[in-house]
């Protein structure tokens, strides 16, 4: 048999608990479904930092974050650097991204042969996000809960239904049975701010505008970091009603989402191209929904950190395949080149294709995610190795959570003298080859970089977008 095609859909902000593979109670995302029933669900992957830019940076090289040093959504991707796009070329496959990959600055294509929808966001002169810890972590944000979260239209509806036109152009095209390609769909939806066109957002309100599950003095006793980030993101004090409407409306995205999810799929069954294509569905990081008192992502709870990860390789993995191994993006990339024959040189995480055959069952898995953005002014790292989480603070204590007793992260076990043992050995694999000082004068020098870059630009943009129409 010939290699075989790869469909990758990602999708922006997906907390994998609210779809049906995951078991949410009530939501129904019936092509995640149809995904997952054919192939496997993989229940702990997580991303490698919870934020886009960072996220899809180290997902794009393959690389840790520290690597590649992407620290927040204003920094660009260096051009020298290889992507699994690049590899994948070499290795004789045709690449082609749909949507938003969030490239920050002029290099808008980082490997791809074809870009058929461009970046959704203005790129104006690298200042999105820009993160400046001179003035302090708490530097005034603009992003609010409170922005009237409910039913009506969005550009990143309109993007995300570009996406599934020419996701469906592309797979139409008679060359797809000629060369071996990879398409990377990717779906802007469900990333706040929480508005769904009125028929998704009436699937859930007020029927099932529920509130987050928060224990009475859970707030007062988190971390300092999350308290901060709640500050930063003016998620104290949001009305019971907002917080309602909000829910409903990220569970109308997550249904959207899918549906566009459904269309890609049914093109590529239709074309006669579903036997021979790897279909993979990942998405950059996940969403707090109102969790723990929260909202949008940067934090290390599941909600922001945990992804979903589904693999559909028909006739390869077992229809309905469940792992509980730990995994991240990093493990996905390396899936990919080893399937595909690319060259992985310089690439970090392993390959997920012995699990995917029904072999190395007994592979326990470890994931590092990290985070040096907005709402903080520190080095932070998380890694998560079988039931145990260690959340790493530079300068603060840690967190520890045992996820097979305490999965909603609510005793926070770090203290206790009965795990000093685990916090040891976690923390020695969250400094192995990651030195904090090291990276907080980093973090500080490329921002200074970066304020020069954007003082330079005087706010004109680096590059075509698609809210500027499709490369005019």
């Amino acid at each position: 048999m010939a290699r075989p095609n790869f469909l990758i859909f990602m999708t922006d902000e997906h907390d994998p608990g609210v779809s049906s593979p995951y078991g949410h109670p009530f939501m129904e995302t019936p092509a995640m479904q149809r995904m997952a029933d054919a192939g496997a669900v993989f229940e702990n992957a997580y991303c490698n930092s919870p934020l886009c830019v960072p996220s899809r940076s180290s997902f794009m090289t393959g690389k840790h974050l520290h690597r590649i040093r992407v620290w927040n959504n204003s920094m660009s991707l260096g051009s020298d650097q290889p992507t699994w796009a690049h590899r994948m070329r070499a290795a004789g496959y045709e690449t082609c991204l749909a949507g938003k990959m969030h490239f920050v600055g002029p290099d808008q294509m980082h490997g791809f042969d074809r870009r058929i929808v461009p970046e959704i966001h203005g790129l104006g002169g690298g200042d999105f996000g820009l993160t400046d810890w001179d003035v302090g972590r708490m530097k005034p944000n603009t992003i609010r809960l409170h922005d009237d979260p409910g039913p009506g239209p969005h550009p990143h509806m309109d993007h995300d239904d570009e996406v599934v036109r020419q996701s469906t152009a592309f797979l139409s095209e008679p060359e797809r049975q000629e060369k071996p390609w990879v398409l990377c769909s990717s779906i802007f939806t469900p990333h706040y701010p929480f508005i769904a066109r009125p028929e998704y957002y009436y699937n859930y309100y007020p029927e099932h505008a529920d509130l987050p599950d928060i224990p009475e003095g859970h707030l007062e006793d988190q971390h300092p970091q999350s308290k901060r980030l709640r500050e930063y993101f003016s998620c104290n004090g949001v009305p019971e009603e907002q917080v309602r409407k909000a829910r409903a409306a990220y569970y109308g995205l997550v249904e959207f989402a899918d549906s566009c999810i459904g269309h890609i799929l049914d093109s590529l069954e239709s074309n006669g191209l579903a036997d021979n294509t790897v279909v993979i569905y990942v998405a950059d990081h996940g969403e707090m929904n109102g969790e723990h008192g929260m909202w949008f992502k940067c934090s290390f709870y599941e909600q922001a950190s945990r992804i979903p990860l589904i693999i559909y390789w028909p006739g390869v993995t077992e229809a309905g395949s469940r792992f509980d191994q730990v995994t991240s993006l990093l493990d996905v990339v390396q899936t990919m080149l080893d399937i595909g024959e690319a060259d992985a040189t310089g690439t970090d995480g392993i390959s997920l294709q012995p699990l995917l055959r029904g072999d190395d069952e007994d592979a326990e898995g470890i994931a590092f995610c990290e985070y040096e953005a907005h709402g903080t002014d520190r080095a932070e790292r998380m890694v998560r190795r079988g039931r145990y989480k260690l959340n790493y603070y530079h300068g603060e204590p840690p967190e520890l959570f045992d996820l097979e007793d305490d999965p909603g992260e609510m005793n926070d076990l770090a203290a206790d003298p009965a795990s000093a043992g685990i916090v040891q050995e976690l923390t020695a694999l969250v400094l192995d080859g990651w030195d904090p000082d090291a990276i907080e004068a980093d973090v500080r020098h490329r921002q200074d970089e970066i304020k020069i870059v954007v003082d330079g630009m005087d706010g004109k943009p680096w590059g075509p977008s698609w809210r500027r129409g499709r490369f005019a």
